[in-house]
């Protein structure tokens, strides 16, 4: 297929997407899934929203990515997103199978390759863990992987083991001064899947090499595990070294559900630099863990040129920095 041909192709697929969508009673707050089409690209962007959300959580960013050029994909998640009086004794309609979330991701991840050459898969918790599983089992064909506050593990281990052992219906405790995308509760063993997926995961970046991953991670977030974030960092820059790994420290307050301001997140055009950034640079983590090293004595241009990085890390990067070497330091603690 054509550039000139993909378009029309998404175009296409988008169309029967929404006339599927359109016979499904979805909740108010959502439109279901997001479709951005350039009229000319090679380079497609592959988002899913978090477990229990719905695609109106990557709409900022989306259009952040539409804006660099990209086609923007961002599918409702299997079991997602419908309406209905949920509660206990009728938990909403979501999987309890990790192969339904599995075959989701591989079908989009074909439809994107139908889009062009550069292909960005990211996610957000759930949607994170299942775009970490695509960069594991099919790192040739993405070029570059953005993982969101992934859930690979709770808070805690007695979270994760209240996760595997009770099936029980669980609420979300909600701010009321943040918005709530999609299901105010859930079914345990419908999360469970995204918890046995990120053991998975955790265990074959031992010795599978993944696409390159931006991991980004948060202090302030109370939802999952960050050292399993580090954990899964520092497995897959063994064998992947274009992978970085970002967390912000407290001082930024930044929560799990971290693509929106609406969310709770005050710095959510931060995180879009941030992001942008990592996609426009071809830098390793060791060269960045250098050039972080080398900014402690001279500017940013200075650092650049000595390194010989002219080209290969963002311009963008310069006013982001000392959040990539917070990060560095906390990787040695």
């Amino acid at each position: 297929m054509t550039m000139s041909e993909s378009p029309n192709k998404l175009i296409a697929i988008a169309r029967e997407v929404r006339a599927t969508e359109s016979k499904l009673s979805l909740i108010p707050e959502t439109t279901g899934s997001q479709f951005l089409i350039q009229p000319n690209s090679a380079k497609v962007c592959l988002f899913f929203h978090g477990f229990t959300a719905v695609p109106e959580q990557f709409a900022l960013i989306g259009r952040a990515f539409y804006q660099a050029g990209y086609h923007v994909l961002i599918p409702l998640l299997p079991g997602h997103g419908i309406a209905g009086e949920w509660n206990g004794d009728n938990p909403p309609p979501l999987p309890e199978d990790p192969q339904i979330y599995q075959e989701f991701g591989r079908h989009w991840l074909e439809i994107a390759c139908f889009g062009g050459k550069e292909i960005i898969i990211g996610g957000l918790s759930g949607g994170s863990t299942l775009a970490a599983w695509l960069a594991l089992e099919y790192p040739d064909k993405i070029t570059k992987n953005l993982i969101f506050a992934p859930y690979l593990s709770g808070s805690n281990k007695v979270v994760d083991l209240f996760v595997r052992i009770f099936n029980i219906y669980f609420e979300w405790w909600q701010d009321p001064q943040v918005a709530s995308f999609g299901y105010d509760g859930f079914a345990m063993p419908a999360l469970r899947v995204f918890l046995d997926m990120g053991t998975e995961i955790l265990e074959k970046a031992q010795t599978q090499k993944a696409a390159p991953m931006l991991i980004v991670s948060s202090e302030s977030d109370r939802a999952v595990g960050n050292r399993e974030h580090e954990k899964l960092f520092n497995a897959a820059v063994q064998l992947q070294p274009k992978s970085w790994y970002v967390c912000f420290d407290d001082v930024w307050d930044i929560p799990h559900n971290m693509m929106t301001q609406a969310e709770g997140n005050e710095h959510v055009d931060l995180l879009i630099s941030l992001t942008l950034a990592y996609v426009h640079s071809n830098a390793t983590w060791g060269e960045m863990v250098t050039l972080c090293d080398r900014l402690k004595q001279d500017d940013f241009p200075t650092a650049i040129a000595q390194l010989n990085l002219h080209g290969r890390v963002a311009s963008a990067m310069a006013t982001i920095v000392e959040i990539i070497n917070t990060s560095i330091e906390k990787l040695k603690d």
